[in-house]
């Protein structure tokens, strides 16, 4: 059921012990920032967004989460949490619920396992530090040119004239996950198809330079698990 992340078996039967199961339909949201903490959720089937609305309204994505992936603020022994994020539903979705106490109990009988879940939450972090860093220190058009790389590394498919991200994502969404505005992408975007660095077929992405993007960022290589949208 779980997308593994170097998660040990113990841990992830815990995780998978499930309180009951619900569906949300798309272009809902799970939770949104500022709601209490009270249930994990596991996806069994569909996709959800993960991201930040700033104050005049600017959206930021983090992430996309399917199937397998853990969903909510991981957090534990702490009361009244509240989630940081929000979860946009943008495919219909099944999802598996843990309750949060549940789950606390479990980890307090278990020392071993308690440190192996904060191990999953510090490379949840590591994983969120470095999209952060992306966008602090290479602006607008180098977090388009991260924003593709990782998306190269989540949704990539090799084909002989370069990588398909075969996912279909709007120039506002890319715009989302960039912090940016949808006509700054759109000049980035045509400046990229004019070099010839990408191009467009049936609404997705095919990069033919990975490498370009990757010097212009002075990409460090960075783990896959880490260097992903998902």
């Amino acid at each position: 059921m779980l997308k593994n992340h170097g998660m040990s078996d113990d841990l992830a039967n815990i995780l998978s012990t499930i309180d009951h199961t619900t569906k949300v339909t798309k272009n809902s949201f799970l939770f949104q920032q500022g709601e209490e903490v009270s249930e994990l959720y596991i996806i069994l089937s569909g996709r959800i967004q993960i991201g930040k609305i700033s104050p005049d309204g600017r959206e930021l994505t983090l992430r996309i989460c399917s199937k397998g992936d853990i969903v909510g603020e991981l957090s534990v022994f702490d009361e009244n949490v509240k989630y940081l994020l929000n979860a946009k539903v943008t495919e219909d979705c099944e999802l598996a619920v843990i309750k949060k106490n549940t789950l606390e109990e479990k980890l307090l009988t278990n020392n071993w396992l308690a440190i192996e879940f904060m191990k999953i939450m510090s490379f949840n972090y590591r994983r969120d530090q470095t999209k952060f860093r992306d966008l602090v220190l290479h602006g607008k058009k180098g977090a388009l040119y991260s924003t593709l790389i990782r998306l190269s590394n989540s949704y990539g498919v090799k084909q002989k004239d370069g990588i398909l991200i075969d996912i279909v994502l709007t120039n506002q969404e890319l715009a989302n996950f960039c912090g940016t505005s949808r006509e700054s992408v759109n000049r980035l975007l045509n400046e990229l198809k004019r070099n010839n660095i990408l191009s467009m077929e049936k609404n997705k992405i095919i990069i033919h330079d990975l490498q370009h993007l990757k010097d212009e960022i002075n990409c460090e290589d960075c783990p896959l698990v880490l260097c992903s949208i998902d």
